[in-house]
């Protein structure tokens, strides 16, 4: 049990901070919001990866492909949103 969250723990961080790195621009997030977009990441990236499989809506986590994939795509729709916010200010 401790060793599955410590092991979702270090996939979040790692997917998120590949994810930073491949988006460009400066994203004002913490060490924990990194983490956590790579766990939220890694669902999205086990979902798309079930509906694109045709195994359907699955939730857990993905492997590392996925993870990064989803993380990508999660820091994507976050920048656009903010971004969009922060202009209209």
């Amino acid at each position: 049990m401790i060793w599955d969250l410590i092991v979702l723990l270090v996939i979040g961080l790692v997917a998120g901070v590949i994810a930073r790195a491949v988006i460009p621009g400066k994203q004002d997030l913490s060490i924990v919001a990194t983490i956590v977009l790579g766990i939220v990441g890694s669902f999205v990236g086990n979902l798309l990866g079930g509906l694109l499989s045709g195994r359907g809506l699955e939730f857990g986590t993905a492997g590392w492909i996925g993870s990064v994939v989803g993380a990508v795509i999660v820091l994507g729709v976050y920048v656009a949103v903010t971004g969009r916010r922060s202009r209209i200010r």
